[in-house]
């Protein structure tokens, strides 16, 4: 894989360090999870209480491929190890609050000290300095302070978040370019990056193309008011979503006319020459009209057969039949002690394949002996460490999960 032989040292919790690390983990990185002797916050905590058996989803869904290790960082000893992890590493990633990890005691000066070359990432909610620095930082928070939240609502209809922590994921995506990047130029110029993320940065990223043509067009306020079925507040009309007898669908780039052709929608053809973005909300109302009388299938005839681009809102319990997400290998199922489930598998393919899932650390501290080997401690060390409570080790079973082809 591509990311074969690099090392990385992550003391990352919640979701945006360990989605960057599993993407990176997902690309061949050796990625040693650092967590606390009880475990990572993820482990404790799942989106509609969701445990497949005794395990979150929440730990599932961000912590393939990697490797776990349990260590008290306040510990002496504990200390002495994770120094000498950062020390054998490529990268070392932590989505600490700015300044927790330097109170643990690894400041920029210490890393230096221990790795001179060191690619040293953090991921934070809104970057290492500044007025905010001090605030929690959480995906539903940055939707709301960053415009995500009112650009996606508009003024008659009030702020609406989108129904997914989407500002986390992209943030992880984001931190995991940097690292790559930063990787290129430890391999170019034998030096080390520090590499920083937020979730600021992420929200304002996901929203380039609409706060561009906000600032650019000199916008106010009034123009995120608009028809309920309009997707956005920069787009012209009809780009939204519109009721069919039995569902909804999405219409997104088309010619009016044809739309009023498929639609057989006199009004839509009286519209036609109008301007779709100042006349978007009379189009809406149009669409909305016209679709209304069909159904999905019906519908679908009619718009492939005028080259309108649509499609239909599906659910989630209709994504695993989907065609071109099974031949797209979108989902891996598993069994996790003994129970079925579905892991969300990488994004990319690299040569034509999906990276394989090879490690799932379902126990804490799972690969806590076999690291500390790597790391050139005895046996009787690793005991020694084990019974001070400076580190914690649990033996996973082999039988505890597998890949259900």
């Amino acid at each position: 894989m591509l990311l074969n032989g690099v090392k990385i040292v992550s003391f990352c919790h919640f979701l945006q360090g360990p989605a960057c690390d599993q993407y990176l983990a997902d690309m061949g990185a050796d990625v040693i999870k650092v967590e606390p002797l009880q475990g990572a916050y993820e482990r404790k905590w799942s989106g509609a209480d969701v445990y497949v058996g005794g395990i979150s989803g929440f730990y599932l869904s961000a912590n393939r491929n990697k490797r776990s290790v349990a260590i008290d960082l306040k510990h002496e000893h504990g200390k002495e190890v994770a120094e000498r992890l950062i020390a054998s590493a490529d990268v070392v990633v932590e989505n600490f609050r700015p300044g927790v990890f330097a109170k643990l005691g690894f400041d920029q000066q210490k890393l230096n000290q221990l790795n001179p070359k060191l690619i040293f990432a953090s991921a934070s909610g809104y970057g290492s300095s500044g007025p905010l620095v001090e605030k929690p930082g959480q995906d539903l928070l940055a939707q709301a302070r960053f415009g995500l939240m009112s650009a996606t609502g508009g003024q008659g209809i009030g702020p609406v978040p989108i129904g997914s922590t989407i500002v986390d994921q992209h943030g992880g995506a984001l931190l995991a370019l940097g690292i790559v990047g930063a990787l290129v130029r430890l391999a170019r110029e034998d030096k080390g990056t520090r590499v920083e993320g937020s979730l600021l940065n992420s929200a304002i990223d996901l929203q380039s193309e609409p706060l561009v043509n906000w600032f650019a067009g000199g916008i106010t306020r009034d123009r995120l008011n608009r028809e309920s079925n309009l997707a956005t507040w920069f787009h012209a009309a009809p780009y939204g979503v519109y009721p069919a007898r039995d569902g909804h669908i999405v219409i997104s780039l088309c010619q009016l006319m044809d739309l009023a052709t498929a639609l057989e929608s006199e009004e839509l053809v009286l519209l036609a020459g109008e301007d779709r973005y100042e006349k978007r909300d009379e189009i809406a109302r149009s669409v909305r009209s016209g679709t209304a009388r069909f159904s999905i299938k019906q519908l679908e005839s009619r718009l492939d057969r005028h080259n309108v681009w649509w499609a239909p809102v599906q659910h989630y319990d209709q994504l695993l039949a989907d065609p071109q997400l099974n031949h797209m290998q979108v989902f891996r199922r598993i069994n996790v002690r003994g129970r079925a489930m579905y892991l969300v598998n990488h994004p990319n393919r690299y040569d034509g394949n999906v990276p394989d899932l090879t490690i799932l650390a379902l126990e804490i501290g799972e690969h806590t002996r076999e690291v500390l080997r790597e790391l050139s401690y005895t046996s009787v060390e690793i005991d020694g460490l084990i019974a001070c409570s400076a580190v914690v080790a649990s033996e996973g079973s082999e039988q505890a999960w597998s890949v259900n082809d």
